[in-house]
C-alpha cells in the first residue's frame, strides 16, 4: 500500500498534470491548402493561413480588437427578445438549442455591437457570430441591428457590419423573415441622418441576410475567398439546368461582375475603413497613409 501511495500515485498525477498543462489543440488544420499551422502563428496572423492566405472565421472579440484603437471599446448590452416566440420545435426544442448556443458562445445571440474609436473617429460595429447557431438571423439578431444603427445615429457615428450567416432563422419562422424589412428600415435611419453604413461580408454570406442589410451598404467589402449568395450553388444548377462557372458566389467573382466595391485582407481591412470612413464623413481631410502591413496586403489581394 506504502508503494502505491508514495511512488505510483505520485508518478500518475505528474503525468496527468503534465498533459493538463500542455495545449490540446497546438495545430490548425487549413481548409485551403491542407497545411498544418502551429495555433501560435495562425493566431499571430490573424487566423489566415500562411502558406495559401485563406482567411479561415475569427471570434467577434478578435475582430474588434483588431479594429478598434489600441484594442479598447465599450460593447453594447445585449438586446432582449422573446425566447421561442413560436414553440418550436423538429428533433429538439428551440429553446434547448439556444441554451446550448449561450453556453457554447457566451453570447446572447447571434449579432454583438461594440463602439469606441477608429483612427480617432467613433464608430458602431457589429458582428456576426457564426459560431451562433451559423450567425442566423432571428428577432434577437434583427434587433441588435436596429440597436447598433440607433445608437450609430445617436452618436452621429458611421456603422460599420460584418455579416456571416446561414440565412434566416427557421426556428422563428415568418418572425424571422420580418428581420428583412426591419433591417432595411434601420439601415435607413442611417441614410437619411448622411452617416456611412459600411459593410463587411465574410464568409459565408447567404440566404436572408445577403438579400438584405448585407447588399446594402454605401461601400461593401468581402475579405478574400468569403462565400456570398442567397441560394446554395447546386440548388441554383438544378434549378437553371446549366454548370455554374469556376469561383460562382466567391468574393472574387462579385467584385469581377460589380457586386462588391473591393475585396482586402484582413491585415489591411482596419486601415481601409478609416480611409472609407474618413473619405465619406469628411472627404477634405487628408487621408491616412496604409501602415506596411496593410499596404503588402492590400497588394497581394490586388494581385
Amino acid at each position: 500500500m506504502n508503494w502505491l501511495t508514495n511512488y505510483v500515485r505520485p508518478k500518475i498525477r505528474a503525468v496527468l498534470r503534465q498533459r493538463k498543462e500542455t495545449p490540446e489543440n497546438l495545430w490548425q488544420k487549413c481548409a485551403g491548402c491542407g497545411h498544418m499551422l502551429h495555433h501560435k502563428e495562425f493566431t499571430e496572423n490573424l487566423n489566415v493561413c500562411v502558406y495559401c492566405g485563406y482567411h479561415h472565421r475569427i471570434a467577434a472579440t478578435a475582430r474588434f480588437e483588431l479594429l478598434f484603437d489600441q484594442g479598447e471599446y465599450s460593447r453594447a448590452p445585449a438586446v432582449e427578445a422573446v425566447d421561442d416566440p413560436l414553440k418550436f420545435r423538429d428533433r429538439r426544442r428551440y429553446s434547448e438549442r439556444l441554451k446550448e448556443a449561450r453556453a457554447a458562445t457566451g453570447e446572447r445571440d447571434a449579432v454583438i455591437t461594440a463602439y469606441g474609436l477608429m483612427g480617432g473617429r467613433e464608430v458602431v460595429v457589429s458582428v456576426q457570430n457564426f459560431d451562433f447557431m451559423a450567425g442566423s438571423l432571428g428577432v434577437a439578431a434583427g434587433s441588435a441591428l436596429v440597436a447598433a444603427a440607433r445608437r450609430a445615429v445617436e452618436k452621429e457615428a458611421p456603422l460599420v457590419v460584418f455579416t456571416a450567416a446561414g440565412g434566416a432563422r427557421m426556428q422563428e419562422g415568418a418572425l424571422s423573415l420580418m428581420q428583412m424589412p426591419r433591417t432595411t428600415v434601420a439601415v435607413d435611419l442611417l441614410r437619411e441622418a448622411g452617416l456611412p453604413y459600411i459593410v463587411v461580408l465574410t464568409d459565408p454570406t447567404t440566404g436572408g441576410v445577403t438579400a438584405s442589410y448585407a447588399m446594402l451598404g454605401d461601400v461593401a467589402i468581402a475579405e478574400p475567398g468569403a462565400l456570398i449568395g442567397f441560394a446554395g450553388a447546386r440548388v441554383i444548377e438544378d434549378t437553371i439546368r446549366e454548370r455554374l462557372p469556376e469561383g460562382f458566389q466567391r468574393a472574387e467573382y462579385l467584385l469581377e461582375h460589380g457586386m462588391l466595391d473591393m475585396v482586402v485582407a484582413r491585415k489591411a481591412l482596419r486601415d481601409t475603413l478609416i480611409r472609407v470612413i474618413t473619405l465619406l464623413m469628411d472627404p477634405r481631410t487628408p487621408l491616412p497613409a496604409l501602415s506596411d502591413a496593410s499596404d503588402e496586403a492590400a497588394q497581394q489581394t490586388a494581385s
